[in-house]
């Protein structure tokens, strides 16, 4: 573990734990803004990276005056101020997601809850952007992410072995997304010259993952 990460006392996903994530979120969109803006820049309209570092750059202003009740009011404020903050598909899609994740927890959250939460976000990435696995979207890294996570939580893992195993394949996700021709957003416009680059989206997600990885281990 980052030798910054705060100690937790609770082995369950509580209020501590969901602002801990988001903001190790916002460090990981800050330290890799240029990398997502130069993916974006091949295949997009080059401002994921600019567009994720404004929204949760506002979201943490939000949680420094916010006193949550729950890790469901973290994750809600947080896709809130997304919405509100972020142009582009990134906004909508991950401040639905996270309000998802938010209305699903329960306080404090077991690994199986945080699986369903994570579920509920996929699915409203997924009704939103109208993307099913292999289109090149946030979802290519999403899916794998949320299998490896309720794998691990059906079969008795720690909250922080399964979200070590969701970043894993999240990861693995947006890698295996370079080959695929984009089928949605504006990469999809290039038709066959979207092939051979990392989807941005897919990228940001498994930052998401690792990130919670890193604030339960």
């Amino acid at each position: 573990m980052d030798p910054d990460t705060p100690a937790f006392d609770s082995p369950l996903f509580d209020t501590a734990r969901a602002e801990a994530w988001i903001r190790a979120v916002a460090a990981a969109v800050d330290e890799e803004q240029s990398r997502l803006t130069e993916l974006d820049s091949a295949i997009g309209d080059g401002d994921h990276g600019s567009n994720l570092h404004r929204g949760f750059t506002a979201v943490l202003a939000a949680l420094d005056g916010l006193h949550p009740t729950g890790p469901g009011a973290v994750l809600t404020r947080t896709g809130t101020t997304l919405v509100s903050k972020v142009g582009g598909a990134s906004g909508p899609l991950y401040g639905k997601a996270f309000r998802a994740i938010g209305a699903a927890l329960p306080e404090p959250a077991t690994p199986a809850d945080v699986a369903e939460a994570l579920s509920a976000g996929l699915d409203a990435v997924r009704l939103l952007g109208k993307a099913e696995p292999g289109d090149k979207t946030i979802v290519d890294a999403w899916t794998p992410a949320l299998a490896a996570f309720r794998a691990a939580a059906a079969g008795g893992a720690t909250l922080a072995e399964a979200a070590a195993a969701a970043a894993d394949a999240a990861d693995r996700g947006a890698r295996d997304t370079v080959p695929l021709r984009a089928r949605k957003g504006r990469a999809s416009y290039l038709g066959e010259r979207s092939i051979g680059h990392q989807d941005p989206g897919a990228t940001s997600t498994a930052l998401v993952f690792r990130a919670l990885a890193d604030t339960t281990a």
